[in-house]
């Protein structure tokens, strides 16, 4: 779900009923402890109010030294056990509230890790960061505010009304008369504040998203001069947010202010009624201070109380969120009764394959074979959906029509787990994450031998650059590998499928963005990984999967023809119109040469007799290649 879409508010019961079944509800016993130690703070402001009777009615005014004593030694245990009471329970407190945020954040990204591909294509990784990180963190402060309002405060309430009217249950209904005037406003204003704090939380992941987009788009930031342009786009959210978060905190407050003010009103009650009676000699002073200290004590708990309201429906916006994100569920699931997986070196099938991404066609009718232990190549233009097989393959999406299978198994008959397992792919764009070199190509193995490494790091030639690194395989590569260059990455990335050791290699544009001297030193690490392995290769460079034992060649999402490269290219067809094309770019190849038989300078005059020719193949063109041919 996106950041403009509404929902309606769910009741503040289902998202607390949710939160208490899913985590809260596992710290039980020590959420007793916690409360019974409230009880004692909170109950102490009783003891103490009650204290006010004897210490104005038998001390001040009897002047009675035993009940000095007595009374004096009472208060003064009263604030030893509310002291300890409360650094208890916030203790017990801190503890729940940081493993249930913990645990909250630990299920969130295991769930969405497991969500389809479509998914994250519509949820950036900034809104995710903002659910997983900031809404957690605001969840994580009501649980101290709801629990402690629940425990010290209520029962605090509770035992100061008591005792406020045990000593006059006139006067307290005279302090309490303006309670049911403030049902409707305080209703209100929940509804404002829940409003607003889920515009700020949508705003909050609009920023954070802004930011990841432009740290992670530094360099085009700065190539581009776009500095100002995303600093004023970032501003003006952020002025959003600030008008949000404003009017949400303003509402959170009118709660504990209406208080205040029936507060004030009813204290002018008690004064004017109470202190008539007083007068009149009906009751003592101590009973006076003994019901105003109640009733003084009775007012702050009443206030956090209403405070809590308001401070739920802020944290209600992002429970809210967070239960959308955890209810949504992935469609590409392994099946209930998976297959197993197949043994040895699988070929790959795909027969009469559709696909389609909303209402653009994709794949439309695709079917080939990748033998088993061989190299097969996908070559064709932009868009013929070359990448989108390996998506499928590895089901990171599902055709809507057609078969996929390894060997004679379907792809959906077999866990994911089990699928993955099958592959390695080494891509143009190596994904390395912030860790040290040893991180990125172990990826949390445990189970290899130095002496393996070892030998994967040599095949792999990144021993070739290690000795250049301040210390070796610890040394940190950065942000998604900044600090190493394209053909090292690359190389870490052929170390890591070396180590996977899959029977299924999947290449993609492996070498597309190298020089000459690092995509040589690449490809020969690729082709030892591809040894005796099914390898599927896509490739825009037809130089590189020249040797392939079967080039696919597709066009607007189908097969268009298939052989080896020779077959290919005499049958004059797709194939070798991009070949002609890449010829025409980049200047003879080394087949043309033998094919033509032509000495490289003819060959050179030809190609740029040919470079003025517009985009795309052109007669002039077609027809020197067939000369060659013909020669």
């Amino acid at each position: 779900m996106t950041d403009g879409q509404k929902l309606p508010p769910e009741k503040s019961r289902t998202l607390l009923a949710w939160l208490w079944r899913r985590y809260l509800s596992k710290h039980l016993g020590l959420l007793g402890l916690s409360i019974l130690f409230m009880a004692a703070e909170g109950g102490m402001l009783g003891v103490l109010s009650y204290m006010m009777r004897p210490m104005f009615d038998d001390v001040f005014v009897a002047g009675d030294m035993n009940a000095l004593w007595f009374v004096g030694l009472t208060i003064l245990g009263v604030f030893v056990v509310r002291g300890a009471a409360s650094v208890a329970q916030k203790a017990c407190l801190a503890v729940i509230s940081q493993k249930t945020a913990a645990n909250l954040r630990i299920d969130l990204l295991d769930h969405v890790m497991t969500l389809d591909g479509t998914f994250h294509q519509t949820h950036p990784p900034g809104f995710l960061i903002q659910r997983i990180q900031s809404d957690v963190g605001a969840i994580n402060e009501v649980w101290t505010a709801i629990i402690t309002g629940a425990g010290r405060d209520l029962i605090a309430l509770v035992i100061l009304i008591g005792v406020a009217i045990g000593v006059d249950w006139q006067w307290t209904l005279v302090a309490l008369v303006g309670a049911p005037l403030m049902v409707l406003p305080s209703a209100l204003v929940q509804k404002f504040v829940r409003r607003r704090a889920r515009e700020a939380r949508d705003l909050g992941a609009r920023l954070a998203t802004r930011l990841d987009e432009v740290f992670h788009g530094i360099v085009p930031v700065k190539l581009n001069r776009l500095e100002s342009y995303q600093s004023n786009r970032y501003r003006n959210l952020t002025d959003h947010l600030i008008r949000s978060e404003v009017r949400a905190r303003i509402g959170a407050a009118a709660i504990p202010g209406l208080i205040d003010i029936m507060a004030g009103f009813g204290f002018l009650g008690v004064m004017i009624f109470g202190g008539s009676e007083i007068i009149a000699g009906e009751k003592t002073v101590g009973q006076f201070m003994s019901f105003f200290t109640a009733i003084g004590f009775a007012f702050e708990p009443m206030r956090r109380l209403g405070a809590l309201s308001g401070v739920w429906q802020n944290a209600a916006a992002a429970v809210e969120r967070l239960k959308e994100l955890m209810d949504t569920q992935a469609h590409l699931i392994s099946p209930s009764n998976p297959a197993p997986a197949p043994k040895g070196v699988p070929a790959l099938h795909l027969r009469d394959v559709q696909l389609a991404y909303g209402d653009t066609n994709v794949l439309n009718g695709l079917s080939f074979t990748a033998e088993a232990g061989k190299t097969t190549a996908l070559v064709g233009a932009s868009g013929a959906g070359k990448s989108t097989v390996f998506n499928l393959l590895t089901r990171l999406v599902d055709p809507k029509s057609g078969s996929i299978s390894v060997d004679k198994t379907a792809v959906n008959r077999l866990s994911l787990e089990d699928l993955r397992a099958l592959f390695s792919t080494v891509s143009q764009d190596a994904a390395l994450f912030d860790e040290t070199l040893r991180e990125n190509i172990l990826l949390g193995r445990s189970d290899v031998t130095e002496d393996r490494l070892q030998a994967v790091l040599k095949a792999a030639h990144v021993t070739d650059f290690l000795p250049n690194l301040a210390q070796g395989l610890d040394t940190p590569v950065g942000p998604r590998g900044s600090a190493l260059s394209g053909g090292q990455r690359q190389r870490v990335a052929i170390a890591r499928a070396l180590l996977r050791d899959t029977p299924i290699l999947l290449l993609d544009e492996a070498t597309s963005a190298l020089d000459a001297q690092s995509e040589q030193l690449v490809q020969e690490a690729l082709d030892k990984l591809a040894h005796g392995r099914t390898t599927l290769v896509i490739a825009h460079r037809l130089a590189t999967v020249r040797d392939a034992h079967k080039i696919v060649v597709m066009d607007k999402g189908r097969v268009v023809d298939e052989g080896t490269h020779d077959e290919l290219l005499a049958r004059q067809g797709v194939y070798a119109q991009l070949h002609a094309i890449q010829f025409r770019a980049e200047g003879p190849t080394a087949d043309m040469l033998a094919l033509a038989k032509l000495d490289p300078r003819q060959a050179n005059s030809e190609a740029k007799t040919t470079s003025s020719a517009p985009l795309g193949v052109s007669s002039r063109v077609l027809d020197t290649v067939k000369r060659w041919f013909a020669r």
